[in-house]
């Protein structure tokens, strides 16, 4: 085997990967990155961007039936999955496309295959042996597939995605972002379906008004909730699977497991935390010196966005003039099921657990799209406000375009904002938006009260 030595090789051409990569090429290293499936990673060929032009479809669903309370006259629709995802097929390879000429342009070399750590300072692939004064691990993460006794029949994202057929009816296995998200797709593409998850609401970790507004959504739309309830095993059957709990069964034609995702560690010889990840100190770095992580496959804040921040943070402090961090304190972050959730800051009660005496803004109502059409969907916000400091810790909505809403808030969020700035802001109307600069008295006083 042949020695090439690099500044960095990365493990990994996912967002995060990629970005780290192609930030310490511009600092003048000379990079390497490694990657044994499709470049550019889950988030733009198996998650966000498939995930979300999935959304689109089935946003039409609910456009076709108000577009009647305006005035338009409809033939009944159709939807055809086999034309959708031609039509995706074609939009990812353009995305992998474009990262492979965004690698080539920034003079990163880019290598196809699985990678093995030898140690601190090489990587085998195939039978190149690489080195390098830096190593990154950005392998992201993949579904689990062992968390329940033949949950391995069933599909993942992944498949979903992929799907050329809809089934007639659907199990949705999981509680998480994944799990709502595709429930509250499916439903709209005519699949009927009913969705099982361990705890009492979905969306364990997002505050309450947000588990509670996205339960809501999910039955007004056809969805089936069975909290408190997972099947105890899968069981592959002719004519589709069968789920068995204690005392029943039930059959299904398609089951998507959304129970989770583990990350990819294969291949790294790393000590591994108690949940299987990378763990890294404050520098992104591993046990190991010189070799670093960032990303799912460290299991700590799972978005593209932290992943590419934290790459890009890396390449700046290895490579640039000045080391810095990301401080991952106010991380935005969505629910692209409908409506669509965004939230930024701590939830209700973390900000009470660390010790915050809150003033508490809420709002609910139907916007005027809805109320104009006699729709019921609803959109609800939340702003938390540290009632000594007057500074708004945090965000939460529920409603249309609540993730663009939020993702602007986070700038206020970052900046410092106090309740006082929200309150001498002027309203933009009419929107939806302006309710978060027009909640004058809390709902509530929620803490220690002195």
């Amino acid at each position: 085997m042949n020695d090439i030595t690099y500044d960095l090789i990365t493990l990994g051409a996912g967002s995060g990967g990629v970005a780290a990569s192609r930030r310490a090429a511009t600092h003048g290293a000379k990079v390497a990155i490694v990657e044994g499936r499709r470049v550019g990673g889950t988030c733009v060929l198996r998650g966000c961007v498939p995930k979300k032009l999935l959304m689109y479809a089935a946003q039409m669903h609910d456009a076709f039936d108000e577009a009647r309370g305006y005035g338009w006259s409809l033939d009944a629709p159709t939807f055809d999955m086999a034309r959708w995802a031609a039509a995706k097929a074609a939009e990812t390879a353009r995305l992998e496309g474009v990262y492979r000429t965004l690698l080539r342009d920034s003079g990163v070399t880019l290598i196809e295959g699985w990678a093995r750590l030898e140690d601190d300072r090489t990587v085998v692939v195939g039978g190149q042996r690489l080195r390098a004064r830096h190593v990154l691990i950005a392998t992201g993460s993949s579904p689990v597939t062992d968390s329940i006794p033949g949950i391995e029949h069933c599909a993942t994202s992944d498949d979903l995605l992929d799907l050329h057929a809809l089934p007639r009816r659907a199990a949705v296995i999981g509680g998480g972002f994944i799990a709502v998200e595709f429930a509250s797709m499916l439903c709209r593409l005519g699949v009927e379906v009913t969705l099982f998850f361990r705890d009492r609401a979905p969306l364990r970790g997002f505050d309450e008004m947000l588990r509670s507004g996205a339960s809501s959504a999910l039955q007004d739309a056809g969805v089936a909730l069975r909290p408190g309830v997972v099947p105890a095993q899968v069981q592959r059957m002719d004519s589709g699977l069968r789920l068995r709990f204690k005392d029943h069964c039930l059959d299904f034609d398609w089951v998507l497991n959304a129970t989770g995702r583990r990350p990819n560690t294969q291949g790294l010889d790393l000590a591994l935390d108690a949940r299987g990840a990378v763990p890294v100190d404050d520098s992104l770095q591993t046990t190991l010196p010189g070799v670093y992580a960032i990303g799912d496959v460290t299991n700590r804040k799972n978005l593209t966005p932290v992943a590419i921040a934290e790459g890009r943070a890396l390449a700046d402090s290895l490579f640039g003039p000045t080391p810095r961090r990301v401080d991952l304190s106010l991380v935005p972050s969505a629910v692209f099921m409908l409506p669509p959730i965004g939230t930024v800051g701590l939830t209700e009660a973390e900000a009470l657990a660390a010790g915050h005496t809150l003033r508490v803004y809420e709002a609910s109502f139907r916007p005027m799209k809805q109320a104009f059409v006699g729709g019921t969907e609803r959109t609800q916000m939340k702003l938390l406000v540290d009632d000594a400091k007057d500074r708004v810790l945090a965000a939460h909505m529920i409603g249309a375009d609540a993730p663009e809403i939020i993702q602007s808030l986070a700038v206020a969020l970052t900046a410092g904002a106090t309740k006082s700035h929200f309150d001498r802001t002027m309203a933009l109307h009419p929107t939806a938006a302006e309710e978060f600069v027009l909640m004058r008295e809390p709902s509530r006083v929620a803490g220690t009260v002195s």
